[in-house]
């Protein structure tokens, strides 16, 4: 299934995408796409439904993040290999783990805003992993069991906050509006392998990030088991797993980075499409 929600910031409704690319409305069902509703059973309550049963939803339509109420948005850095390297950086032994502050979270055509003073922003398209039921010291043969979904996140970066301003990448992965996130919610059952697929963000039509998941360092069942060693995951957090290279912060010999009024589009194998418009608080 493709689960999404729809309608305005603050107000949207649960819906799912059909096999002809059709919005369907889900109101009468569940009142939102939240984690108390995406354990497996609930799921198979929701797959039972015919969708030609549900009222088609008309018009264009403002679709939020795929997820709402995020528990916790967690991040991992460095994940790709040849991400690693051109940023000049170690490979880690462990995942790297920070949070992007939840109001951060944005639909997946909402503008990006760069805040007040921002010269760095940067782009990092990567796939979301959505925990479906609580885990904890899971292992990663497991590990896939807990999850519901898979979607697209755009870990949205300002360099300078993140490396100069001291203290942790926090300060520049939480600026508002740095975490689009859907268009939908795939839930796994419709993804045979998470660590085969393709991958890539364009800026103004120009492609500058191609990869593929098979390329991380730490899969996505490790990253998991890792975490749940720590801390529980409970149903609706967000673990969005690292980027593969291409970030304006690796281009040589000068980084290039995001500007008020450059578009940036996304795609992940079977997840969709992003786009957004790049702003600029005055």
């Amino acid at each position: 299934m493709k689960l999404l929600r729809y309608g305005p910031v603050g107000n949207e409704k649960p819906g799912l995408l059909d096999s002809a690319g059709l919005l369907r409305d889900l109101s009468e069902h569940i009142n939102d796409i939240t984690g108390d509703m995406l354990d497996d059973a609930s799921l198979a309550k929701l797959r039972a439904i015919d969708p030609a049963s549900l009222p088609i939803v008309e018009g264009e339509q403002r679709l939020g993040a795929c997820v709402g109420n995020i528990g916790k948005f967690l991040c991992i850095g460095l994940n790709y290999s040849d991400h690693a390297a051109e940023t000049g950086a170690a490979i880690p032994e462990h995942p790297i783990l920070f949070f992007k502050a939840n109001s951060a979270i944005v639909g997946p055509y909402d503008d990006v805003v760069m805040p007040r003073g921002s010269t760095k922003t940067d782009w990092e398209v990567e796939l979301g992993v959505v925990i479906g039921k609580t885990a904890k010291y899971v292992t990663k043969e497991t590990a896939l069991e807990y999850v519901a979904g898979y979607c697209i996140v755009n870990d949205v970066s300002e360099r300078h906050f993140q490396a100069n301003l001291t203290g942790q990448w926090t300060k520049g992965k939480s600026c508002d509006t740095f975490g689009p996130t859907g268009p939908w919610l795939v839930t796994r059952d419709e993804i045979e392998d998470p660590q085969n697929l393709d991958m890539a963000l364009d800026v103004n039509g120009k492609r500058m990030q191609t990869g593929n998941t098979s390329t991380m360092i730490f899969s996505v069942a490790e990253i998991i088991e890792h975490l749940s060693q720590l801390f529980t995951l409970h149903p609706g957090d967000v673990i969005s797993t690292g980027t593969p290279p291409g970030v304006g912060l690796g281009i040589k010999p000068e980084p290039v980075f995001l500007k008020k009024g450059d578009v940036m589009d996304l795609t992940i194998q079977g997840l969709g499409h992003q786009r957004q418009n790049v702003d600029q608080d005055a």
